[in-house]
């Protein structure tokens, strides 16, 4: 069944109720659980029933699996990070992770490191056309919707619209791209991602290409997940059938419209600063910079740093200790340690409370490493990050950019 696509739904009515679009992902996620296809679960829920606090959940009961049913666009949880720090790798556990794009490719990156055993885990990969910072997210529903940010029952990005359900039954909307230009909307990263599906993962899950809200549209990409949905048809955890070509060029007009709103805000947040002069260029990075406090923020939430011990900690002596701001080296070494596998996830600049665009500076470099290299970090599954190939005898090159020239910058 491998890169067999087909639209499922749950079997389960409790499941139907509680899910989206035909519950599919969850009964997906119990199946795994009750026939011991893996030994633990782990997927985001709101805790304590708040939709703007989603937090990884290590699941080993399935009926626990209830309470993440459903989408949470109002938080970003760290999966990778968290696989990688709390659950050591996982190298004898067996799990299924729902992931979106950016964590499946985090995960995929980390384990060219040998950080996480990715045999382990089977990745059940959620369609993501972007997600927002919690107070933010209450802030825009206060300013722009006008309700209780805790009446919002349900909230959907969906051609270019957000749309979120309340408590009362009604339903509200608004354009996307214009809250988006007033400073609301998705996070930063979100807008300019241009990977919505993730095909890295062993199953993409999502609700384009569907008619209705009562199936889910899954594309499997590995054996490992061929072997998940079979079995959970044949367990009668599921059922499936065939999308019609109606649904499969729905999807991929879908697909298409996503991918270039993501060029759009990839123009827009890349063009004023690659049309500037070299000159420019550096002094406003250098300005950016300085107003870092050495937090190790970045480090500490970046999905690929991963170093036990980190040449940017003072007794190392590359960077001097208690600089504020440090050396223009501290940013820059970290920086360039995971460029070539920086994926978008932006987890560094929610992490900052200076709020440098070190997401965009990262993800700007990474996308001209990628087409030095031909290299798409996450992406591309078996290829070694172009940085860290050994006997290499390519040299890189990043456009636009002579770092020599920041000799000549000091901080003040």
């Amino acid at each position: 069944m491998k890169n067999k696509m087909v639209l499922a739904s749950s079997t389960d009515k409790e499941i139907q109720g509680r899910g989206e679009y035909g519950g599919a992902v969850t009964s997906l996620l119990k199946y795994a659980l009750e026939s011991q296809v893996v030994d633990a679960v782990l997927a985001v829920k709101p805790r304590n029933g708040n939709r703007y606090d989603g937090v990884p959940a290590l699941i080993t009961h399935p009926e626990e699996l209830l309470d993440t049913s459903g989408s949470l666009h109002f938080a970003s949880p760290n999966i990778a990070r968290f696989i990688k720090e709390y659950l050591d790798g996982i190298p004898q556990q067996r799990l299924a992770v729902t992931c979106k794009p950016c964590d499946a490719k985090s995960i995929i990156e980390l384990a060219k490191r040998e950080q996480i055993q990715r045999d382990n885990l089977i990745l059940v990969g959620l369609n993501c056309t972007g997600t927002f910072m919690p107070r933010e997210a209450r802030r825009m529903i206060i300013e722009e919707f006008g309700v209780d940010p805790d009446d919002v029952v349900r909230e959907d990005i969906d051609e270019g619209v957000l749309r979120i359900s309340l408590k009362n039954g009604t339903e509200a909307t608004r354009d996307l791209y214009s809250l988006e230009l007033k400073g609301s909307g998705r996070r930063e990263n979100c807008r300019r991602c241009d990977t919505c599906i993730p095909t890295m993962a062993d199953v993409a899950c999502g609700k384009w290409g569907v008619k209705d809200k009562n199936k889910t549209f899954i594309e499997i990409f590995s054996e490992k997940g061929s072997k998940l949905i079979e079995g959970a048809v044949m367990n009668d955890y599921i059922k499936v059938e065939e999308p019609d070509q109606t649904a499969l060029n729905a999807r991929e007009k879908k697909k298409e419209d996503a991918f270039q709103r993501a060029l759009m805000w990839q123009k827009h947040d890349f063009s004023e600063l690659k049309q500037s002069n070299l000159e420019d260029r550096l002094s406003y990075w250098v300005s950016q910079f300085n107003q870092c406090i050495k937090c190790f923020g970045c480090r500490d939430a970046c999905p690929i740093c991963y170093c036990n011990d980190c040449y940017l900690e003072a007794d190392n002596g590359l960077v001097a200790g208690g600089e504020v701001p440090p050396n223009i080296l501290f940013p820059l070494t970290r920086i360039a340690h995971v460029m070539d596998s920086c994926v978008n996830c932006g987890q560094c600049q929610d992490a900052c409370p200076m709020e440098i665009p070190i997401s965009l500076f990262t993800f700007m470099l990474s996308k001209e490493i990628s087409e030095v290299f031909d290299y798409n970090p996450g992406e591309d599954v078996e290829a070694t990050p172009p940085l860290r190939a050994p006997g290499t005898d390519q040299e890189l090159r990043i456009k636009g950019i002579n770092l020599s020239m920041l000799h000549e910058y000091k901080i003040s």
